[in-house]
C-alpha cells in the first residue's frame, strides 16, 4: 500500500524536461551510458514512454541535454577549496577556472569525457560546444589575441582541455585511489626496468610519473598553453579593445 502511495505521488508530480534530464544524469552516474534507456527512465519517473518522448525527441537529444546540464553547472561553479585565482578577473584565471571545472566534472561524471568528445566532433553547432567555446573564447579575446587568431587559439585550448581530461579519465582504472596508485606503481617499475642505454630519459622520470597528481599535471598543461599564447601575443597597454 505504501509503495502504491509513493508511486501515485510521483505520478502527480509535474513531469518536465528538467526532471527527465536530472534523472538521466543520475542514471548515467550510477549505471553508465549503456543502461540509459527509456525503460529505465520510465521506471525512475513512474511514467510512460510517451511522456518521455513528449519532452525529449530521442536518446541522442537526451545525452546532449544531460551533457549540457553538467557542463553548465561545472562552468558556473568555481573549484572550491583551491587557490586557483591569483588575480581576480584576469583572463588567464577565467580560462583556468573553466578548464579545472571541466576536469572536475569529468572526474565526478565518468561518462562525460566521451560525450564531450562526441559533442565537439559531431555537433559543433550544439549547446555543449557553443558553451565551452564561448567560455574559453571570451577570455582569449580579453588576452589581446588578434581577431584572426581567435579560432585557432581557442581551439587549441579546448582540444587540450578535453583531450587531457579524457585521457585522465581512461587511465585511472576503476577510479579508486588504490587502483590508480597500483597502476602507476606497476608502470613506474616497468619504466625503471628498461634498458638504460635505450631509454635513459624514461628511466629518469619513472619516479615522477608514479608520484604525479593528475589534476596538478593538467593545470600545468593549461599554464604551458597560456604561456605560449601570451608569449606569442604579449599584452600591450596601447592595444585597442578587440572589435565585437
Amino acid at each position: 500500500m505504501a509503495v502504491r502511495t509513493r508511486q501515485s505521488q510521483r505520478r502527480r508530480q509535474v513531469l518536465t524536461r528538467e526532471r527527465i534530464v536530472e534523472t538521466a544524469v543520475e542514471l548515467l552516474d550510477t549505471v553508465g551510458e549503456g543502461a540509459l534507456t527509456v525503460r529505465a527512465l520510465t521506471g525512475r519517473l513512474a511514467t510512460g514512454p510517451g511522456a518521455i518522448y513528449w519532452h525529449i525527441g530521442n536518446m541522442d537529444e537526451l545525452l546532449e541535454a544531460a551533457t549540457d546540464a553538467v557542463v553548465a553547472t561545472a562552468l558556473a561553479t568555481q573549484p572550491a577549496g583551491r587557490a586557483e585565482v591569483t588575480e581576480a578577473g584576469a583572463p588567464q584565471d577565467e580560462i583556468r577556472a573553466v578548464a579545472l571545472g571541466l576536469f572536475d566534472a569529468v572526474t565526478e561524471h565518468p561518462w562525460l569525457a566521451t560525450q564531450l568528445a562526441v559533442q565537439l566532433t559531431r555537433n559543433p553547432w550544439g549547446p555543449v560546444t557553443l558553451r565551452i567555446f564561448e567560455s574559453i573564447g571570451r577570455p582569449v579575446r580579453a588576452l589581446g589575441v588578434p581577431r584572426g587568431d581567435w579560432f585557432a587559439t581557442t581551439s587549441t585550448l579546448v582540444h587540450y582541455i578535453l583531450g587531457a581530461t579524457a585521457q585522465t579519465s581512461q587511465s585511472s582504472g576503476d577510479g579508486s585511489e588504490t587502483d590508480r596508485a597500483e597502476f602507476l606503481d606497476t608502470a613506474s617499475r616497468a619504466w625503471q626496468d628498461l634498458d638504460p642505454d635505450d631509454y635513459p630519459f624514461i628511466r629518469a622520470i619513472a619516479g615522477q610519473m608514479r608520484e604525479h597528481d593528475d589534476r596538478e599535471q593538467f593545470r600545468t598543461g593549461v599554464d604551458l598553453v597560456l604561456t605560449g599564447i601570451t608569449t606569442l601575443h604579449p599584452p600591450t597597454a596601447s592595444r585597442p579593445p578587440a572589435p565585437e
